[in-house]
């Protein structure tokens, strides 16, 4: 019987399979280009180019494709084989270190914002050899980036690799400082913890909403939701937990950590979170897991919800951002150790975090701006859209200690005794956990709770890392000329905790009166939706830094704004368009067929003991031939504003019009069609119902 140990990683051209087939220099060499980010040599990409091809074959595949990440948010694939014309008529299997490091996907078709024309359909994918290659469906997937003919990054995975660039080159002036010689890198690390939810799959099938925008738009309350918290780390169903099973299997085939598993809040969720690990390689494998989970769904007759709100009433689904920074030497530099308040280099690392937040918080904010998320965020169970830094009691304590120049007791760890003798006694964490902050540090890790389920976490840590590294090259510039340097570190500390501490806030976030407080005293963004947050995108500030770095060119940031604001009206017009149709073809239709059968009932009754109260009958009837007018007239007004917001020209324009029209129109379409549901008998309710879908799965 095989164990993990024996598969894991099987499918991946990993460090193992590397050190095994490459020849020594060629095995050192691209290993210095994946430590240190030294250039590949074409000598060296022929070697590795042969090595992956027969590895691949040896495992079954038949063709290879660069797989990379277009700003439609999922990943994309072109298939060559690996066949070439032998002279004897035959075929041998060939693959270049050209064709591994350099491919020519069409760029015309793919989400570009302006900067490619429909006719300017050059493109490239370029090798990212930091990232293993792996087997998927016979194919050797490559993990590449994506740029325009005139270079112009079209991907998501570009700026990320240069926001990590960014950053290593700041936090290494930085380090230097502190006589970290021996530092050759530093890299941030992420792991995505991965919210879900699983129905079943001929249900899903029956309702167009779920089928075309992945979430429901119709749906009355359930006699029963989550108001019990009987589902949250609740035992796994025997389905549930085959799929599991399955799907742990094909991503540690992969290599991808997936460590824990557990039902979530609402009924139907559930959640995954791997172990972490480096940034660009942790966003290949939340994208693989994405994938993977949608197709292993599907072999146990279900569906992997990913949206960030598929049932309004209870608990949507998120994707908690778990951010570290480390050096190649395994010093995690958000590590406090035993005296936080005498470790000073942990203590500028933090306060590098604290003011890129706070400087920087409508570019978090924005980085997990999607219709679907616009519907999660400020719900009773994800944070609000104001952002905040959650540091616990005791750092707040040191940190307003440095800041008055007084000195700090630290207080004792407290032993926990739970009051059965056969309990072990361990020690309570120094600081609780916040779960309604957006930014919360966790023990050498911050925690970003605000990115959607169904995200890509690319974009959340291209900001993440281009705001920490603006905040340190800031540091660096002011360390690195003075002359008492333990006296310059002491004053930055100080200065940075007395500018930024008002985005530190401990409580509930959750609570009306601190969003009062953010804003009215505090001064931070509350940008709501995503018309709200999408424009800061393009402020001088934030056009500065992130062009500074080398992040991004303005052309760039121009056309992602575009992109991310088109994306956002298709969205829900595609949603209002659904609404329309499920209304007018299914809704309608069941409600009259529903009321002509009472009506008719009505009239046997009368015919028989004409002097017969008939009370739900007539009651119903009258009832429901309101809702039918209600809902025909709303109907009305959603398609009409629908037409008006299509005549629009100008994105941003229409993004607004949406946000202040469209979706309040949609909310009352939906009022009604959901007051005409529990009045209607069952079996001319077209649809599955909430109640089916939400405990369907056994």
């Amino acid at each position: 019987m095989q164990t993990v140990s024996d598969y894991f990683g099987s499918l991946v051209f990993d460090d193992r399979v590397m050190r095994a087939r490459l020849p020594a220099k060629v095995y050192k060499s691209l290993k210095k280009t994946i430590d240190e980010g030294v250039s590949l040599d074409n000598q060296v990409a022929n070697a590795v180019a042969e090595a992956m091809r027969d590895w691949a074959v040896e495992h079954g595949a038949t063709h290879f494709t660069h797989w990379f990440q277009p700003l439609t948010g999922i990943t994309a694939e072109k298939h060559d084989s690996f066949i070439s014309p032998s002279p004897d008529g035959g075929v041998i299997m060939e693959f270049s270190g050209k064709e591994l490091i350099q491919g020519e996907p069409d760029a015309s078709s793919f989400p570009s914002g302006g900067l490619r024309a429909t006719f300017e359909a050059r493109g490239y994918t370029a090798w990212d050899p930091t990232s293993y290659a792996f087997l998927k469906d016979k194919t050797l997937c490559i993990p590449t980036a994506f740029c325009s003919y005139g270079g112009e990054a079209l991907d998501k995975k570009t700026p990320l690799l240069r926001s990590m660039q960014a950053i290593n080159k700041q936090a290494m002036r930085v380090l230097k400082l502190f006589g970290n010689e021996d530092v050759k890198c530093v890299k941030t690390s992420v792991g995505p913890e991965q919210e879900y939810f699983l129905v079943d799959r001929e249900m899903f099938d029956k309702r167009k909403d779920l089928v075309f925008c992945g979430r429901t738009l119709f749906g009355a309350k359930p006699p029963k939701g989550q108001e019990l918290d009987d589902h949250y780390f609740g035992s796994i169903k025997p389905r549930v937990a085959e799929f599991m099973e399955d799907l742990n299997e094909e991503l540690w085939k992969l290599g991808i950590l997936a460590k824990t598993e557990h039902n979530e809040v609402a009924p139907a969720q559930h959640e995954l979170a791997p172990i972490y690990t480096t940034t660009n390689i942790a966003t290949d494998h939340n994208q693989l897991t994405m994938e993977i989970m949608q197709k292993v769904a599907l072999r146990h007759g279900l569906v992997c919800l990913l949206h960030e709100k598929p049932f309004a009433g209870v608990n949507g689904s998120g994707k908690h951002n778990n951010w570290s920074i480390a050096t190649d030497t395994g010093v995690n530099l958000l590590t406090p150790g035993e005296t936080p308040y005498e470790n000073a280099q942990f203590l500028l690392f933090l306060c590098a975090v604290i003011q890129a937040v706070d400087d920087y918080q409508d570019l978090l904010r924005l980085s997990v701006a999607t219709a679907g998320n616009d519907h999660r965020l400020g719900a009773n169970e994800a944070p609000p859209a104001v952002v905040s830094i959650f540091l616990g009691d005791e750092l707040t304590a040191i940190l307003d200690a440095i800041e008055a120049d007084a000195p700090y007791n630290a207080a004792e760890k407290t032993v926990m005794k739970l009051g059965v003798h056969v309990l072990p006694k361990f020690l309570r964490d120094t600081t609780d956990r916040n779960r309604t902050s957006p930014f919360a540090f966790t023990g050498n890790k911050f925690e970003f709770r605000m990115l959607g389920s169904a995200n890509s976490i690319a974009c959340t840590n291209i900001m993440l890392n281009g705001a920490v590294a603006q905040s340190l090259k800031g540091f660096a510039d002011a360390l690195e000329k003075a002359d008492d340097f333990e006296g310059a570190l002491h004053d930055l500390i100080r200065r940075t905790i007395h500018a930024h501490k008002r985005i530190i806030f401990n409580g509930n976030g959750y609570d009306d009166a601190w969003i009062k407080e953010a804003t009215e005293q505090r001064g931070l963004l509350n940008l709501r939706t995503t018309p709200d947050a999408m424009p800061t995108l393009l402020e001088k500030k934030n056009v500065d830094m992130l062009t500074g770095l080398k992040i991004f060119t303005k052309a760039e940031l121009e056309s992602r704004y575009e992109i991310m604001m088109e994306n956002y009206v298709k969205t829900v017009t595609i949603e209002a368009q659904t609404m329309l149709d499920m209304t007018r073809k299914e809704i309608l239709p069941a409600v009259a067929g529903y009321t002509k059968e009472l009506t008719e009932t009505l009239a046997a009754k009368r015919a028989i003991l004409p002097s017969l109260p008939a009370k739900y009958e007539t009651g119903t009837i009258t009832k429901l031939s309101s809702l039918l007018d209600q809902i025909d007239a709303a109907a009305d007004e959603l398609e009409k504003t629908t037409l008006q917001i299509k005549a629009i020209d100008s994105v941003t324009e229409s993004a607004f019009q949406i946000r202040d029209a469209m979706l309040p129109r949609m909310a009352a379409l939906r009022v009604v069609c959901d007051e005409a549901e529990p009045m209607t008998a069952e079996r001319f309710w077209p649809f599955p119902t909430y109640d089916k879908l939400l405990f369907g799965v056994r």
